[in-house]
């Protein structure tokens, strides 16, 4: 029987692309390099200085100063360029009314994601959020969703793991979780198939309906 449900923050919970991708473009923009908007959006969500390696072949301690750079236009301005996904906290509350554990599991610096859950008066509706520490954005998925479990008191076979990239599905596979992909986010087509998603879901009313039946 499924217990626990934690939720991803960025494109899961939140649609926080437009503040990331302008605010990643302003950090390599310091560093000459000019990318489209559009090429940027796999930075939402996983760890920054990962992806800053990963998409442009930085070393360890440029992808650091570009993760400082990030943050230059991040906490001000760009934090604030998202919004919740329609139809989120209704869901989140019918699901607390059906008797689940709500949690918040992220790789987003966590007082960021307590700010803007706050902001939306939906902090309310989560049981325990985990994510990384102030100073950085580097924590992986695995790890924060490990500390979720804990600060909830369950275990891996009581929890599922909501996620929109591959990044999701392979932490909870690295903690034994079970791992439902939503088509809402930010995955490009086909990722979360091959990352091997156990289940998923379009839609949020075919998400509720996927967690009716594992009640």
């Amino acid at each position: 029987m499924i217990d626990c449900l934690l939720f991803d923050f960025d494109g899961t919970l939140f649609d926080t692309v437009e503040g990331i991708t302008k605010s990643v473009q302003y950090a390599v923009n310091k560093l000459g390099l000019s990318p489209e908007l559009e090429s940027l959006r796999c930075f939402a969500g996983p760890p920054l200085v990962d992806m800053f390696m990963e998409h442009f072949g930085f070393d360890r301690g440029t992808a650091v100063q570009a993760t400082a750079d990030f943050r230059e236009r991040y906490k001000p301005i760009g934090l604030y360029e998202c919004r919740v996904f329609p139809g989120i906290p209704e869901m989140l509350a019918r699901l607390k009314d059906a008797g689940y554990l709500l949690g918040v599991a992220t790789s987003k610096p966590q007082v960021l994601a307590e700010e803007l859950l706050e902001r939306e008066g939906m902090l309310s509706l989560f049981d325990a959020l985990v994510g990384s520490s102030p100073d950085r954005n580097n924590d992986s998925k695995a790890d924060v969703l490990r500390r979720a479990m804990e600060a909830l008191g369950v275990s891996a076979w009581q929890t599922v793991l909501i996620g929109d990239t591959k990044y999701d599905v392979l932490g909870a596979k690295q903690c034994g979780v079970l791992c439902i992909g939503v088509g809402w986010g930010y995955a490009a087509e086909g990722e979360l198939e091959a990352a091997g998603a156990d289940w998923i879901v379009p839609d949020i009313p075919a998400l509720e309906a996927l967690l009716e039946k594992n009640k």
